[in-house]
């Protein structure tokens, strides 16, 4: 196809928006294995689940047969404040590198929470309102989550109380601050308000925290609090669920110009990017429509899923939350402090880790150096400076182009842009002084974490 036939931004007009989310577990013979009760070790219920989160929430959480739910209009009318979002062709990146390959990159940095976290924060705060609920609180690793459930719980005026990865907290100070202005109570976590936070202060002292640890503070605090439920950005079903959005307008600006993926390629920490992007592809290959390539790219400081085991584990330090079969290094393993904090969680979407475990998708793990110069080339020539979480799918993305610059193969790559990076700019600072280091755990330090894992009858 020539260029004048691709335009540089394909979008989508705002009737063509998906009016409905796509639940890919829908489409899985075998289903991703059942959120277990921490104590009984049983199938957790909806009346157990709702507990912690908002009742509809729960639902959309354990329901893994309808394979299309219906968008409320009130979330449909926010979400056209920023959507459709664009499917950009990386004209100018292909020419910088040289390649055959078509490259296009799903921004989701344009909205004032600079990422794709708004896909889903706004449909929990809308069940959280609809519920007549006081607040939620929640966690957030890079701020990106927090910061996007901020925005969403103003514009519904519910209290939101977030607890923030401390060395997050610590190194991006200007995304805590647009928490606060949003008018979001913003804790450095693990804190010394909660009884976990006081007992993994106790067990890792000076630790930089984790989202495991800010995760169980957030649930202990929504349940200490009368009126209050859990919100998650990450991990659980019903983020990918809403996160789907990503994947549904690729696929449709793609269609729309006749463009065939060849492979699909998103950043992995807890799963919500990936697997919203992926969801509708993976779709149509477990229905026997199409072949794609997809692959999850992770940091090698957090190996989940190409150097963890795949067993049920604790999705929170504290071991309050549900139990999920996951790809996962061990809730006791501490991931160094990188700075792809969105991506410093010790599991994978149960999801993203069944498609994995099925052989439909590939994951692969990239070193933070290497993550930074794949930004700084993509930055200089497209325009627009990308959040560390989504240079790990842009590092894949130009590996991939330059292969097929050996082999003279035109392929379509398609990777998703989760966010902007301005607010990380302590990172790029560490990078451009050349002072930034690349932490890969051992395996020692890995098997000691697996080892820990409940011992769970399958």
């Amino acid at each position: 196809m020539e260029k004048n036939e691709i335009p540089y931004k394909i979008y989508l007009e705002e009737h063509e928006m998906p009016k409905q989310w796509y639940n890919v577990r829908a489409d899985m013979k075998k289903k991703p294995a059942p959120l277990l009760n921490p104590v009984t070790h049983k199938p957790v219920t909806e009346d157990e689940l709702a507990q912690v989160f908002c009742r509809e929430l729960a639902k959309q959480e354990l329901d893994d047969t309808t394979p299309y739910i219906d968008i409320p209009q009130e979330i449909r009318d926010f979400y056209r404040m920023y959507r459709p979002a664009p499917l950009v062709r990386a004209y100018c990146l292909e020419k910088k590198l040289g390649t055959p390959a078509h490259i296009y990159y799903k921004f989701e940095g344009n909205n004032t929470s600079g990422s794709h976290k708004l896909n889903s924060a706004i449909a929990q705060a809308y069940y959280a309102k609809q519920e007549g609920l006081r607040g939620v609180t929640t966690e957030t690793g890079a701020g990106q989550w927090g910061t996007a459930l901020s925005m969403a719980c103003s514009y519904f005026d519910l209290d939101c109380q977030v607890y923030m990865v401390k060395c997050s907290y610590e190194q991006k100070p200007f995304r805590r601050e647009v928490m606060r202005t949003y008018g979001a109570k913003v804790t450095p976590s693990p804190s010394m308000t909660t009884k976990v936070g006081r007992q993994i202060n106790e067990e890792f002292p000076g630790t930089t925290g984790s989202l495991g640890c800010a995760i169980s503070e957030a649930v202990e605090a929504a349940t200490g609090q009368e009126g209050y439920r859990y919100v998650l950005g990450s991990v659980l079903s019903q983020v990918l669920l809403h996160q789907s959005i990503i994947g549904l307008e690729t696929k449709a600006a793609l269609d729309k110009y006749g463009v065939k993926a060849d492979m699909i390629i998103g950043c992995a920490g807890g799963g919500s990017n990936v697997g919203g992007l992926l969801s509708p592809f993976a779709g149509e290959m477990l229905r026997g429509e199409a072949k794609y390539q997809m692959i999850a790219v992770e940091p090698a400081s957090c190996p989940s899923m190409t150097r963890g085991v795949y067993a049920y584990d604790y999705c929170d330090t504290g071991k309050v939350c549900p139990l999920q079969k996951m790809y996962t290094l061990g809730i006791g393993f501490m991931p160094s402090s990188s700075h792809a904090g969105g991506l410093r969680y010790h599991g994978m979407s149960a999801v993203v880790s069944e498609l994995y475990e099925q052989g439909l998708l590939e994951a692969r793990s990239v070193e933070q150096t290497a993550v930074f110069e794949a930004a700084q080339i993509f930055a200089r020539v497209e325009g627009i400076l990308p959040a560390p979480e989504s240079s790990h799918a842009i590092k894949v993305a130009i590996d991939e182009a330059l292969k097929c610059k050996e082999t003279g193969e035109a392929k379509n790559i398609v990777f998703g842009l989760t966010g902007t990076g301005y607010f990380d700019m302590y990172a790029y600072q560490k990078f451009n002084d050349g002072v930034m280091g690349d932490y890969i755990p051992t395996d020692e330090e890995i098997a000691a974490a697996t080892a820990k894992l409940p011992k769970v009858a399958e």
